[in-house]
């Protein structure tokens, strides 16, 4: 790759600093309508997102995941037939009263071994059956995820039991205040789409405690899709007596519920985890949407192959999908299968590997054969901190099961430590990653306006390059998202700016908008009732600027 000519100037392929190029650009994006454009020093941030992003630089994302096929038709074939036979010939253990006695009434049984079997003919009824369109609502405009076949949205979860402290880069045990934090960040960021539980207020007493003060700091933290867990199925009833004062009635909230549970039903290999069981029918029979999660951990929980793993992921999610459906032929059922991968060394988690890529990119595959709602892990990053081993694990995984076509990726967002810890600072780097992420899946537009024939053959005879074509400076404004953290200064920019790095700039970022972005999602009337109804932990003080 060697010089190029622009008209008269010749410029080498990688120069922008006081060369034409620049200034041409910088001169254009002067003359942008006023919004969230940077200046080429970038001294000054705006992170104004809640009144609407500038077109400039939040162009319309038409996503279209499900281009990245990891197996052929045969091979999901196979894991199907593999999964069916799990099911019928070996069943699940441990299954509680009411999933039995529910399974057994559609036709299936008890093995000798006493474990509950799923029918081929009760696993086919029940794919034939199954919701295929299902829309999880926000509470604000441009927060609802339609789940269809190619729709891709990213946010973030964890259930982390620390967080990396940033004032002091300490580790230390999460708290309430904390995660309601977390969702305040979550409701900034224009490309993390939802919020679901990131961290473990571990400063509740009981389980009951957690549960709804959870919920409670997600709703008032951020207008986006919150997902949340409940221990017993009795606290089921609580989220969903919260969520209708919430809403204003329970009609309203069915209408466009804006919480999801996740219910980890499985304790792998092939068991049902009780109590959870009974939470998903809980959540399903009382309409609110259910993320139905499986975890089996390759080499430890499920077999070491890749294969045997996603039949055994495959044949315990459908056993979730099944009970929900049986429970409430309506039910807003999400199919959560989300292997993760065993460092065989140490048996810890390895979640920023590249076999954790192609497993979660292949069961999400397996899911879109189906075409159910889906949703999976990605961004479990093993790194202690927002560093480049993080930035490429997530980067990975995450990109690899958005091009796969999995509707829902949970944990693209703060993660660090395998899980174990959030990271505010993280939440504003990964942002940005998302951004680009999800940019990468819009099709390419191929038409006569596209291919431009005639304007290449024009310009060739003319200025020699496409700097000041019309079109040129209109797609500048609609069809490229420009980062709000990466930095594509000039050398001599970023020198003379104090050569800041990527974490030094989001801990600003993470910072200023921790200490400004207080929302109001739950009027005053509803946050009186529910403070009534049940034990707040968080004050009010905590929720409004010091």
């Amino acid at each position: 790759m060697g010089l190029r000519r622009y008209g008269s100037r010749i410029l080498h392929p990688y120069s922008s600093d006081k060369s034409f190029v620049h200034r041409f650009l910088r001169d254009s994006i002067a003359l942008m309508p006023a919004g969230r454009v940077m200046t080429s020093r970038r001294k000054k941030r705006s992170w104004n997102r809640l009144d609407g992003a500038d077109p400039v630089r939040m162009p319309k994302l038409e996503t279209a995941g499900g281009r990245l096929n990891i197996l052929c038709d045969a091979d999901i074939a196979r894991i199907h037939e593999a999964s069916l036979a799990l099911l019928n010939d070996f069943g699940m253990s441990d299954a509680p009263r009411s999933v039995t006695d529910l399974v057994c009434g559609a036709g299936g049984s008890v093995t000798d071994e006493g474990r509950l079997a799923f029918p081929r003919d009760l696993v086919e009824r029940a794919l034939e059956g199954l919701r295929r369109e299902v829309t999880l609502f926000g509470r604000g405009p441009g927060h609802d995820l339609r789940l269809d076949r190619c729709s891709v949205h990213v946010g973030s979860g964890g259930a982390a039991p620390m967080i990396l402290d940033a004032e002091s880069n300490d580790y230390r045990a999460s708290t309430l205040s904390d995660l309601y934090d977390a969702a305040r960040l979550v409701d900034a960021l224009p490309h993390v789409q939802f919020f679901s539980r990131s961290l473990v207020a571990r400063d509740m007493e009981d389980d009951r405690l957690l549960d709804i003060n959870t919920c409670f700091a997600a709703l008032a933290g951020t207008a986006k899709h919150v997902f949340v867990s409940a221990s017993s199925a009795n606290h089921v009833r609580d989220i969903a007596s919260m969520c209708h004062l919430a809403a204003g009635s329970p009609e309203a909230f069915a209408a466009r519920p804006f919480l999801s549970l996740n219910i980890n039903h499985v304790a792998p290999p092939m068991r049902f985890a009780s109590e959870a069981a009974e939470v998903l029918l809980a959540a399903a029979r009382a309409e609110i949407p259910c993320m139905v999660n499986t975890f089996g951990q390759l080499g430890a929980s499920s077999p070491v192959t890749l294969a045997g793993c996603l039949a055994q992921s495959n044949a315990e999610t459908l056993a979730g999908m099944i009970v929900a459906w049986l429970a409430n032929p309506e039910a807003a059922a999400i199919y959560g299968a989300r292997p993760m991968v065993t460092d065989l060394r140490s048996g810890g988690m390895a979640g920023g590997s590249g076999e954790q890529a192609v497993l979660t990119a292949a069961a999400s595959q397996v899911a879109r054969h189906y075409g159910l709602p889906n949703s999976t892990i990605a961004g479990a990053t093993d790194s202690k901190t927002a560093d480049a081993q993080a930035g490429y694990e997530k980067a990975l995984s995450v990109t690899m099961a958005a091009h796969a076509g999995a509707n829902l990726i949970t944990q693209t967002a703060g993660m660090q430590a395998g899980l174990m810890a959030a990271s505010m600072e993280a939440y504003v780097i990964d942002n940005d990653m998302l951004g680009a992420i999800r940019r990468s899946l819009a099709p390419v537009e191929v038409g006569s306006e596209t291919l431009c024939p005639e304007m290449i053959a024009e310009t060739i005879r003319t200025e020699g390059h496409f700097l000041g074509h019309p079109q040129t400076f209109g797609r500048m404004k609609s069809d490229f998202l420009y980062p709000d953290l990466a930095d594509r200064r000039s050398i001599e920019d970023w020198e003379s700016a104090g050569k800041s790095s990527i974490r030094a700039q989001a801990k600003e970022v993470a910072k200023t908008l921790l200490a400004t972005h207080f929302p109001e999602f739950l009027d005053s009337a509803v946050e009186d009732a529910l403070r009534q109804a049940f034990d707040i932990r968080l004050p009010r003080s905590r929720t409004r600027p010091q």
